[in-house]
Parts: structure tokens; sequence; C-alpha cells
């Protein structure tokens, strides 16, 4: 669907994101739903948020097929890769670690953008979760090497040390 919402629509959908704590979690998904309801019949922009809403509040089997809409309708406009990080999170918590895993490792391949160390965040809890730890930890240390001062060449080390080197037990 190539119907992109308006700007003053993305804006009133920032503010009412900008105040989710001033709300009851059923009175937000419910303005959710009657903003959403401005947009045309299944678009995926609608889908994402009320997935969304329903994620923040704690309803994550809800999110899920609400997530997979959005992204089978064609979810654009910077939404998509969120979409994948939050369901992908989802899927964890509801006790799915191998699903989001495989997504987000899909993921890491679709390009690259301000959500890299998301995607990368999501997919060492989804390790974790699947008794990956010492993998999970070098995803995570390697995302962090790239924001440090100094230090990243014996860290990089460290960490190349650490994924070819056989887990202690």
């Amino acid at each position: 669907m190539n119907t992109d919402p308006s700007a003053e629509w993305e804006q009133r959908c920032a503010a009412l994101w900008d105040a989710f704590d001033d709300h009851d979690p059923a009175d937000f998904r419910s303005m959710i739903k009657e903003l959403t309801s401005e947009l045309p019949a299944d678009h995926p922009v609608a889908h994402f948020e009320q997935a969304s809403a329903y994620d923040a509040t704690d309803m994550g089997v809800e999110a899920v097929d609400l997530y997979r809409m959005a992204l089978s309708g064609g979810l654009g406009n910077g939404r998509r890769r969120q979409a994948v990080i939050q369901m992908a999170s989802t899927l964890r918590t509801l006790g799915d670690p191998t699903t989001s895993a495989d997504m987000l490792l899909a993921e890491r391949s679709n390009g690259s953008d301000d959500l890299d160390d998301a995607v990368i965040a999501f997919l060492a809890l989804a390790l974790v979760d699947l008794g990956r730890e010492r993998e999970a930890a070098a995803l995570a240390l390697g995302a962090l090497v790239r924001h440090l001062p100094s230090y990243t060449r014996s860290l990089t080390a460290y960490i190349e040390a650490m994924t070819e080197s056989p887990t202690v037990q």
C-alpha cells in the first residue's frame, strides 16, 4: 500500500506515544485504535501502531498477528525494521526464542541503519534464551566496541578469541 499517513497524522501519533506513561493501558490502546481508524482499512501502519500498543501494554499475544499483517501489508516508512525487532522480541518473551533469533539473524542481512545495535541487542537476548550465552556476549560486545573512544583494538581481539575458543564448562 502506497498511502503513507500525513505528516500531521505522524505528529499526532508521535505525541500520543510521547504521552504513553500518562495513560491507562486500555485507554492508550483505545486512543491508538481511534487514531489508526483514520487510515484506510488494512493499512500496514495501522496494524503496526496497534501491534505496538498491544505490545507496550503487555498484550504480546494480541500484537503478533498485527505485526504479521503490518509486515505482509508492505510496511515501510521506517517502521518495517521496528516491526521485525518488536515482533521478534515479543516472540522471545512468549517462549519462542528460535523464531526470534531466526528473524533477527535474517534482519542483520537486510541492510544497515540506526537500528543495527537494537537488532543485535534483541538477538543477543534470544541467543541467551537458547543457551548460546557466549555467542550473545560476543555480539553485544561487538556492538559496543564501535562506540568506545579507546580500547577498540584490544576488545576486538578479545571478542575474536572468545568466538574461536571452546566454551569453558
